[in-house]
Parts: structure tokens; sequence; C-alpha cells
């Protein structure tokens, strides 16, 4: 056998796992892959034995859940609705991430948006469909983006903590919310359930062709791609980053860390109020308490899953909406209450918050030897 021979058997010998210089370049992106994976499939394995002390069978729960979920184009379609709220509510935590904040308010924004979307819709009757929708989509957006812009101003001028603040700011939502829906917004002939007006059928967000999903999914992609071209492609993001990697350093070059701080929490809140704005023109058809289902929450779920990338939040997104849609499969077929999937949502983020300390720590990642 040649040297020439015996060099390229070797080569093919040598798988790219093994290769230390192929661990060293791609380790990183092989553990943002491989960990959040794990903490999954872990959070599924705990909620599988939590079922089975009630008696099910855990192969049937998962069965259930991926028929729920992707078994069929009906599931399908249900998985994508749900998807595109938490595409949009994921970003309003993953954007500020790029800054070193934990924003957790998208809920608050969502609500906010609904809010200001119906108000312009019931504003704008005598106007064609397409302008009130336009108008209702930058009622939504503008009053979003304050929202959560108030959490970053809060921050950057008066110190005050963001991950409480707009925690706390979803409350204060909720409650005009209910305030207004209850009060002045309020249908006299809405009963039961206090709501506004309609917006009108024809000034209803219609279905992607050949489908029943709602144009809410197009808009949560193209926002999300649009986020990271915005954060990876552009010196604002890069600015962004480096501010978020070490504040004092992007002070001392020059950055105008309030600027961006600011900045970022609008096009955050903006992400989440276009979130509350497609739920009234595509789902509700006005604003009551139904918009409260916890999109924002799950959403912040699906941004540390994701590892707050824009991109990433798309499948996550996908994912967590079929875990909603199989709740009521689940329901019917194994007797589980409906919202067992809320509790699989709470284990997955703890196994999710657990994992976060192994990155960087598996060594055979780093192409040690």
């Amino acid at each position: 056998m040649t040297s020439e021979v015996a060099d390229s058997a070797e080569g093919i010998a040598i798988s790219p796992a093994a290769d230390p210089g192929f661990l060293q370049r791609y380790g990183g992106t092989i553990e943002y892959i491989v960990i959040p994976g794990a903490a999954l499939v872990g959070a599924l394995g705990v909620f599988g034995i939590f079922v089975a002390l009630f008696g099910k069978n855990p192969f049937d729960l998962y069965f259930y859940m991926y028929q729920g979920a992707f078994g069929t184009w009906f599931s399908w379609q249900n998985t994508l609705t749900r998807a595109a709220p938490l595409i949009l509510t994921a970003l309003c935590t993953a954007l500020p991430a790029q800054l070193g904040m934990v924003i957790i308010g998208g809920e608050g924004a969502l609500l906010i948006g609904a809010l200001a979307s119906t108000a312009m819709a019931l504003a704008m009757q005598w106007a064609a469909p397409f302008g009130v929708q336009l108008a209702m989509a930058a009622a939504g957006i503008i009053a979003g983006g304050l929202w959560i812009m108030l959490s970053g101003a809060l921050r950057q001028y008066r110190g005050v903590n963001e991950t409480i603040s707009s925690l706390l700011l979803v409350y204060i939502a909720l409650a005009i919310l209910n305030h207004l829906v209850e009060g002045m917004m309020r249908d006299p002939t809405s009963l039961n359930k206090p709501s506004t007006h309609e917006i009108g059928a024809a000034n209803m967000m219609g279905s992607i062709p050949g489908t029943d999903v709602h144009w809410g999914l197009v808009f949560g992609i193209l926002a999300a791609i649009a986020s990271y071209i915005l954060i990876y492609h552009t010196v604002f993001g890069f600015a962004a980053r480096v501010a978020g990697g070490n504040i004092r350093a992007a002070k001392i070059v020059g950055l105008g860390v309030g600027k961006l701080v600011m900045t970022i929490c609008f096009l955050a809140g903006a992400s989440a109020g276009l979130a509350g704005m497609v739920e009234v023109a595509a789902v509700q058809g006005r604003t009551n308490a139904n918009l409260a289902a916890g999109y924002g929450f799950t959403g912040i779920l699906v941004a540390f899953l994701a590892r707050q990338n824009p991109l990433a939040v798309i499948p996550v997104a996908i994912l967590l909406g079929g875990i909603g849609a199989s709740g009521g499969l689940l329901q019917r077929r194994l007797g589980l209450p409906d919202a067992s999937v809320h509790v699989l949502q709470g284990i997955i983020f703890i196994f999710v918050l657990a994992s976060d300390a192994l990155y960087g720590r598996i060594g055979f990642l780093k192409g040690k030897s």
C-alpha cells in the first residue's frame, strides 16, 4: 500500500466527531443543539413518570402527544396557528437578551397591543378593510413597543430591575384590559363574558391559501428572520451584542447604551404587540379575557430553549405549539386535564434552566483528547 493510499484510508477512518479540530470549531454549535435537546428529552421522561403515577401508560402519552401535534394535517394546522403568537412573544424575550436583559413581560405587551388594535379598528369602521388592518398592526406595534420600552427606561434611568418591572407590567396590563373591557369599551350584548364590540368580519385577517393557518405565522417568521439579520448582520446588532457582553466596555468605547436599550426594548415589545393584533384580527375578532391565554409566558420558555437565537425561535415555537395543541387529545383519550401540558412546560423550563450550567463544561466537545 502506497503512502498516499494509507493517508487517504486514515483520513476516511477518522470521523468528524473524533477530530479535535472539528470539535474545537463546532463544539459550541453542537452544545446549543445537544444540551437543549437532552433537556427536552429529560423533561418528557419526568413527565412520563408523573403520568404513570396516575395509572396512565407513558408510551400512550407520547403517542397521543405526537398525534395531537403533528399526526394529521389538522393537527399541523392547529400547531402552526398556536406557534404564530409564540414566535412573536419569544422575540420579546430573545431580543433584549442580546443586551443582557431578561424581559418577561411579553404577555402584557400582547394585551396592550390587542387593546390598541381593537380600539383602532372600532374607530375606523368607515375605512377599507386593508387600511383598517394596517392601522391595527401599527397601533399594536406602537403600543406594545412603548409598553416594554417602559421597562427599559426604568432600568436605564432609574436602576429598576427589568425582570421585575416587566413582570409587574403584565398585571397592570391585565388590569387595564379588564377595566376597559368591562367598562367604556364593553359591548352591552356581551353578558356572560364581557367583550368589546366586534371589529367586523370584513376587517378579520384571512388564512394562508390552502390552509386554515392565519397570516400571523408568516408575520412571525418574517419578524424572526428580520431580528436575526438585525442582531447578527448589522452594525446596530454588533453594538448590542458588545454592550450585552460588557456594558462598561461599551460605554468606554462610546457606544450609546441608553439608545440601544430603548430601541431593543421597543422592538421587543413591538413583536409582542403585533401578536396581540394578530390574535384579535385573526382569532378572537374582539378583545376579551380570552386573550390572556399565556402565550407571552410560553414565549419565555421558547426563547430560553432557543438560546435567544431569533432563527431557532421558529422551530422551538412550533414544537411548543404542538405540545399545547396536543392537550385536547390527551384529555379525550387519556382523561388527563387539558392543563396537563402546562405542567410539562413547567418541567421543561426547569430542565432548561438547570442545563444552562452544562454549557462549556462538556470536555469532549472542546476537542480534548
